[in-house]
């Protein structure tokens, strides 16, 4: 059985500025902004979720700023792109615990979801595995009760 993963803690923007700084990375406001948004939410967003929301606070951001802020900060091992479906990526914190999503076909929502154990045993013998992505898709409780 699946259980959604308990909420993660919030980081301070200078948590997320010694992080940004410890990968290597200028920590640019811009770029703190964007790392902070998928860090301290739960809903998986993708760059244009990203743009849109961040816009309201600063409203000269370019879609440009943000797609570079998330390729810099994904390179440097601190956001993951997840390739929800062909040509959608959304993005998620990289630092914490393996866990797999739950991804609803009616509302579009995305959870996080233990991932199952003994998963990467399956790997044929001789396979190294280095990362897992396991995604379920289906109707979420609220969805469901909408039927």
């Amino acid at each position: 059985m699946l259980t959604i993963m308990p909420e993660q803690r919030r980081f301070s923007d200078s948590e997320l500025t010694n992080m940004i700084h410890s990968a290597g990375l200028r920590p640019s406001i811009q770029r703190i902004a964007v790392f902070s948004l998928v860090a301290n939410s739960r809903k998986h967003p993708s760059a244009d979720e990203i743009f849109s929301e961040l816009t309201k606070t600063y409203p000269s951001l370019s879609r440009t700023t943000v797609y570079n802020s998330l390729h810099a900060l994904v390179d440097a091992g601190l956001v993951r792109g997840l390739e929800i479906e062909c040509g959608n990526r959304h993005y998620d914190l990289a630092p914490q615990p393996p866990h797999s999503h739950f991804i609803c076909r009616k509302c579009g929502k995305i959870f996080d979801m233990t991932i199952p154990s003994g998963i990467s045993a399956a790997a044929s013998p001789g396979f190294c595995v280095d990362s897992v992505d396991v995604y379920f898709k289906g109707v979420c409780p609220v969805c469901s009760k909408e039927v």
